[in-house]
C-alpha cells in the first residue's frame, strides 16, 4: 500500500556580461549532492546554480534546448552554455521566460533560479518548493490531508528531504511487521522544530494498534489515525528549532504487523529532489517468487521503469536506489506464488 512523504522535498546577483566569440571548451561537470545544489539555489550565483541543477538532473545542453523549444521559447545552445559560464546572464524578457520554464524543466521550486537574477538585498527568503497534493499521489490522500489538517500542518511543511534512507520488515505471514527510517532533512525558513510521518498500512490494518517509534534526534508527539484507510499521522519533534539553510538527521518507525497479505511498498513524493533508498527484507519462512522495482506518476497510471529485483542470499533483502527523486511514486512489488 502506498506511503507517503510529507512535505518535505525539493530543494530550497552575480558575474557581469562579456563579449566572447565562440563557447570555451569546458569539461562535464562533475553532478552535485542535493545538499550542494540546494546551497547554491538559496545563496547563487546564478550560473553555479543552473550549472548544478543541469549536472544534478542530466540533462545536456541540447536536450534542454529542445524542450524549451517545446514550449514556444527559442534559446540556443550557445547562450544556455553563456548562462551557466557566467559569461552571460539572462535579461530580456524571453531570456527571463526561458529561466522560468527552465525551473519547470529542471524540477526546481518556483522561482528559484529567477530570484538569483535579483539584485542583492532585494532577494526573499529561501525559495520554497512546490509541492503535488496528497490526493494526486494515493488512494488515501483525502484521509492523509484531513488528518495534516487536524494537526494544522501547513501546506508547506518548511523542509525539504536531502536524504532518507528506509527499510521495511515483512513477516513469516506476508505481514507488515514494521518500518524504520532515517531522515535527512533541510529547512527552507526559520522556526521549524517537527516533521509529520506518515504511515499507511495494508488492508485489515488497525491504525490505533500501530506502534510509533522515535529513535535518534526526535520525540514523538501527537499521533493521529484514520481507521477506515489504516493511515497514521504522527508528529515527530526536533531536539531543536532549525534556521533556514539548516540540515537536521533524525530517525523514526512504526511497528504494524494489523494487516494482511502485503505484495507491495509504495512511497509517494510530493516534492522533487533528495536520495531516497528502500530495503524490504523478508523473513526466511516466507521468500517471495519473483520482486520487482517500479515508479508511477499517480496511482492510476501504469507503471514504469519495471525492473526485476533478485533478493540477496543470507539477508533476504532486496532494494532500490534514486538519487535524485522526481515527483510521484516509487515502489517494491513481489509475488508469493
Amino acid at each position: 500500500m502506498p506511503r507517503i512523504s510529507h512535505p518535505g522535498h525539493g530543494s530550497e546577483a552575480a558575474a557581469p556580461a562579456r563579449p566572447a566569440a565562440t563557447v570555451p571548451p569546458q569539461s562535464p561537470p562533475a553532478a552535485p549532492g542535493e545538499g550542494e545544489l540546494a546551497q547554491l539555489l538559496r545563496a547563487g550565483p546564478f550560473h553555479l546554480a543552473l550549472r548544478s541543477a543541469l549536472a544534478a538532473r542530466g540533462l545536456p545542453l541540447q536536450r534542454v534546448q529542445h524542450r524549451l523549444a517545446a514550449r514556444g521559447i527559442k534559446v540556443g545552445v550557445t547562450s544556455l552554455s553563456y548562462w551557466q559560464q557566467g559569461a552571460r546572464r539572462p535579461q530580456r524578457t524571453e531570456s527571463l521566460k526561458a529561466v522560468q520554464a527552465l525551473e519547470q524543466i529542471l524540477e526546481l521550486p518556483a522561482g528559484a533560479l529567477t530570484r538569483l537574477l535579483l539584485p542583492a538585498g532585494t532577494r526573499t527568503e529561501t525559495a520554497r518548493p512546490t509541492a503535488r497534493p496528497y490526493r494526486s499521489l494515493v488512494a488515501a490522500g483525502d484521509a492523509v490531508e484531513a488528518l495534516l489538517a487536524e494537526l494544522e500542518c501547513p501546506a508547506d511543511g518548511g523542509l525539504h528531504t536531502v536524504g532518507h534512507q528506509e527499510r521495511v520488515r515483512i513477516g513469516a505471514a506476508h505481514e507488515l511487521r514494521g518500518r524504520d527510517s532515517q531522515h535527512v532533512v533541510r529547512a527552507h525558513r526559520d522556526g521549524i522544530d517537527r516533521y509529520l510521518a506518515i504511515h499507511h498500512g495494508d488492508p485489515g490494518c488497525d491504525p490505533a494498534r500501530v506502534e510509533v517509534r522515535a529513535h535518534e534526534n526526535c520525540r514523538t508527539g501527537r499521533v493521529r489515525w484514520h481507521r477506515e484507510t489504516g493511515v497514521v499521522v504522527a508528529e515527530l519533534l526536533f531536539d531543536a528549532r532549525l534556521r533556514s539553510g539548516d540540515t537536521y538527521l533524525f530517525g523514526y518507525g512504526f511497528e504494524d504487523g494489523t494487516g494482511g497479505r502485503s505484495s507491495e511498498y509504495l512511497r509517494g513524493f510530493g516534492y522533487a529532489g533528495g536520495q531516497y533508498v528502500l530495503q524490504v527484507r523478508f523473513d526466511e519462512a516466507a521468500l517471495p517468487v519473483r520482486c520487482r522495482r517500479f515508479s508511477q506518476v499517480s496511482p492510476g497510471a501504469p507503471r514504469g521503469a519495471v525492473a526485476d529485483l533478485t533478493p540477496s542470499g543470507r539477508h533476504r533483502a532486496v532494494h532500490l536506489v534514486e538519487t535524485s527523486v522526481r515527483r510521484g511514486i516509487l515502489g517494491i512489488g513481489w509475488d508469493w506464488e
